[in-house]
């Protein structure tokens, strides 16, 4: 018990030493992390000039995580809007541009045409 105690004495002793001789940081250490945290920050000011369109379009949307998203939810709507699935209706049949013979589907049509040729 008396060589823990001694073991812990010497390590508060360099602990404490250590806390007394602090390292000063360098100046251009010092510049470069602020200017780094300045420009992570969201909303933060840029100092070099004004950035290009498609990039305050891009930060204004959320980043490229986010046009990724967008894009990926583009080409999803393209797909399902050029081969849409058996359960989702055809535009094109709600939009009336379906060929008009076949209306009823359930051969109705034909057994119109038959009943009346034989009236005929």
């Amino acid at each position: 018990m008396a060589d823990e105690d001694k073991t812990l004495q010497e390590l508060e002793d360099l602990f404490a030493a250590a806390r007394e001789d602090r390292p000063e940081l360098p100046h251009h250490l010092s510049a470069a992390i602020l200017a780094d945290a300045a420009r992570a920050q969201p909303g933060a000011v840029v100092r070099q000039g004004r950035l290009p369109l498609w990039r305050q379009l891009a930060d204004a949307i959320g980043g490229w995580p986010a046009l990724g998203g967008l894009a990926a939810a583009s080409a999803a709507g393209v797909w399902i809007g050029l081969a849409p699935p058996s359960f989702v209706p055809d535009p094109v049949v709600l939009a009336g541009y379906e060929d008009s013979s076949n209306v009823l589907g359930d051969g109705s049509y034909e057994m119109a045409v038959m009943l009346n040729e034989d009236l005929q």
